[in-house]
């Protein structure tokens, strides 16, 4: 999982709001598969490996509204296609609803939604090797998942998530596309490596698919939701050195805000999103 390691920067972590603790951790443990690695009484922190935080969850009494800006959906990227058909194979032995099954070409992906309506994919990428690209865009397709053919991968053995799933990326719900393209672009320094129409793209370090998916299919012109509404709280990108973040906090300042707490910076992109910036612990 080069595009997730100390030598790119990356997503590593989430905070979302939820309205309903108890019934998330029962989801977020029996469905999902997450360990729980702290709790207090209205915060419940979750991880893969025992070591590393990757999903929070906090309680809240706002729900949000639409049309707003705000998380489309996070995504979990488990190690191996096998990972995948265990997934898959544990989610279909519980019943939990579906709402997609997709082939993008550079992986293959499950989608479903919390009990907030949190969009989530739980995905395995295919080798790097095998991504085409067109000079400098990336080619991504959204065809229909064979199950079949995955599912013969399944070990049959459901013991959650693998310890090495990761937050592979954070698809965003934006107001104007082209002022999320200059802050993340040129505030941030991701490449632009997939666009589709004048409504969505993805952006990516060093590479990849894309750590960030940007779209405005149900927000354009929308407002942030309301100061902690259910949905995303902030994400994180991870840098590889101090130099590297400060360079970034620096020219990020040239679109937001920026403020520091603890060892991370914040900021937020044009359409209230917040990002943690950290370095790798």
């Amino acid at each position: 999982m080069k595009f997730h390691s100390e030598s790119v920067p990356h997503t590593s972590e989430l905070h979302l709001f939820v309205s309903d603790l108890k019934r998330s951790i029962n989801f977020y443990v029996k469905i999902i598969g997450f360990e729980i690695f702290s709790q207090s009484n209205d915060t419940v922190v979750f991880t893969t490996n025992g070591k590393t935080p990757l999903l929070t969850i906090e309680q809240t009494n706002t729900r949000r509204a639409y049309p707003s800006t705000g998380l489309y959906h996070f995504a979990l990227l488990v190690p191996e296609r096998k990972h995948l058909a265990n997934v898959l194979t544990h989610l279909l032995s519980t019943g939990y609803p579906l709402q997609g099954a997709s082939d993008h070409s550079v992986s293959e992906a499950i989608y479903l939604g919390d009990p907030d309506g949190n969009g989530i994919e739980i995905y395995a990428d295919r080798p790097s090797t095998q991504w085409s690209w067109e000079e400098d865009q990336v080619v991504m397709t959204t065809n229909a998942l064979n199950a079949e053919e995955l599912m013969k991968e399944a070990s049959g053995v459901i013991e959650g998530l693998p310890e090495n799933t990761v937050l592979g990326h954070v698809h965003l719900q934006v107001s104007d596309l082209k002022e999320a393209k200059d802050f993340y672009q040129k505030g941030l320094g991701l490449q632009i490596v997939s666009q589709f129409g004048h409504d969505a793209i993805f952006a990516s370090y060093g590479g990849y698919h894309h750590h960030i998916g940007l779209n405005t299919w149900q927000s354009a012109g929308a407002l942030p939701p309301k100061e902690r509404s259910t949905g995303l709280k902030w994400f994180s990108i991870v840098f590889t050195s101090d130099l590297e973040r400060n360079k970034w906090v620096e020219q990020v300042k040239n679109f937001s805000n920026v403020w520091e707490k603890g060892d991370d910076f914040y900021t937020k992109d044009p359409s209230g999103n917040m990002i943690r910036l950290s370095l790798k612990k």
